[in-house]
């Protein structure tokens, strides 16, 4: 089983990156769980959704206590939420920011990679300037980190959930895609593999 936390705020579109990304997994045959946690329901209130996906299926109901991977989609909440809570060792944090990974020392442990998702939503017209849709930018930059997924799948359920403006948020998705910064230790066998 891998599991998987979602933090961001209301208005980012967490919860649906959460069904897009869970919708991508199913078409590649795996089980899949997607639910959210809403605190205040409003926009700009920190929200947090959870995937859970295996090859078999899925009985545990509970949620996400010990995710393999978090994704955050708004940096400020890292200030005030433990955003790592349960993250396994050695597990993936993927943070929707302007800095590199190394600047995140606090997260030494765990394999951190960064995208600055809200330019790349902002480029495409992707919510408002007071408020990008990150979303589907973070999907893209995910994509790069987890190896199980084919980018045609992420654009199937992407065309699948998301009506309006489906071109756009597969442009953000690319090119968050090919600016994902990686953890060093994954960017060094970027390069080895390049060289072969």
């Amino acid at each position: 089983m891998f599991e998987i936390r979602f933090h961001g705020r209301g208005g980012q579109g967490a919860v649906i990156a959460s069904k897009i990304l869970g919708l991508a997994l199913f078409y590649e045959g795996f089980y899949i769980q997607s639910f959210p946690v809403f605190g205040l329901e409003r926009r700009g209130a920190p929200v947090a959704a959870f995937l859970r996906v295996d090859k078999e299926p899925i009985r545990q109901r509970t949620n996400v206590y010990t995710p393999d991977s978090v994704i955050i989609l708004d940096e400020t909440l890292i200030t005030f939420q433990n955003v790592v809570d349960g993250l396994k060792e050695n597990g993936s944090i993927l943070i929707n920011t302007r800095k590199k990974p190394i600047e995140f020392t606090a997260f030494n442990g765990y394999r951190v990679y960064t995208v600055n998702a809200t330019d790349i939503a902002l480029k495409y017209g992707l919510g408002t300037l007071s408020s990008p849709i990150v979303n589907t930018a973070i999907l893209g930059a995910y994509l790069r980190i987890n190896k199980i997924l084919k980018f045609s799948s992420l654009e199937k359920a992407l065309r699948e959930e998301v009506k309006e403006n489906a071109v756009n948020n597969l442009l953000a998705a690319k090119e968050s895609y090919r600016k994902c910064n990686l953890c060093p230790l994954d960017e060094l066998n970027e390069k080895k593999k390049s060289k072969q």
